[in-house]
């Protein structure tokens, strides 16, 4: 699992430190607390480090917080952002709050407030991370037929039981009997209900878990071929290629790249 990374930035040596060894103290290792003296700095960590929350100081010389919160976004980084201020700034906290800012501390920051502020920001990065791997993965039209069926019926067994057995070779006419239903009777009450063919979801089924595992494992693409139950990777990436307009290697590669730039 990947180890998320919090920075600091703050040209202020002592509150700088204080802010890192609390940190550290609260985090006992779950988290990578880094810490930079100025925005320039902060920046060089940006290049060589995927950052998760940045904390910054607003008043800092050469760059200001928001200064460097706006060269963040334009290099394509997304952190969650939590502002530290020295004083009450009703334009800075207004534009804060425009680009995105969730949290705006004033000095001196207690232990709690803080903790309580950067447990509150990471809960919301997490929630950020799983809104873009749905958006990525998730299919809409498979989302509203299993969320539109009832729990008894039997196209709803019928969906579980593809869910269930999808690295396997699968026909209709093996689930119209799982569900005790003629195949011809099943056809026609699951393009009735799903308003997709039996072929039509289980292909789309097949294709979602082919994106997550891409996603989230190093399977070779054979071996996400055979697990989504397809017996030869050549067909795989043809129908892989149909659906999503390209490769899965190169799906894969695409989704890497993102990740690197976040």
């Amino acid at each position: 699992m990947e180890t998320k990374t919090i920075l600091i930035v703050d040209d202020e040596q002592i509150t700088r430190q204080g802010l890192k060894k609390t940190l550290e103290r609260w985090s006992q290792g779950k988290y990578e607390v880094l810490s930079a003296a100025d925005g320039d700095e902060a920046l060089e960590v940006f290049q060589k480090t995927k950052v998760h929350l940045l904390i910054t100081d607003v008043n800092m010389p050469e760059m200001t917080g928001l200064a460097l919160l706006k060269a963040v976004k334009e290099k394509g980084n997304k952190p969650v952002v939590i502002i530290v201020s020295g004083y009450p700034n009703f334009e800075y906290a207004q534009e804060a709050i425009r680009l995105g800012v969730i949290n705006y501390l004033l000095k001196p920051v207690s232990k709690q407030k803080l903790i309580e502020a950067v447990e509150q920001a990471l809960e919301t990065e997490a929630s950020i991370e799983r809104a873009d791997y749905i958006e990525k993965v998730a299919d809409p039209k498979l989302l509203n037929i299993e969320s539109s069926q009832t729990s008894k019926s039997p196209i709803r067994e019928a969906l579980q039981y593809v869910n269930n057995n999808l690295s396997r070779q699968i026909s209709l006419k093996d689930v119209a009997g799982t569900v005790h239903l003629n195949p011809s009777y099943f056809s026609v009450l699951f393009k009735e209900q799903t308003r997709l063919t039996f072929s039509e979801y289980l292909t789309r089924k097949r294709l979602q878990t082919a994106k997550k595992l891409l996603l989230t494992t190093n399977l070779p693409i054979e071996e996400v071929a055979q697990e989504t139950g397809y017996q030869t990777a050549k067909y795989f990436i043809k129908l892989f290629k149909e659906y999503e307009g390209i490769t899965p290697s190169k799906y894969r590669k695409m989704a890497e790249l993102e990740d690197s730039a976040i």
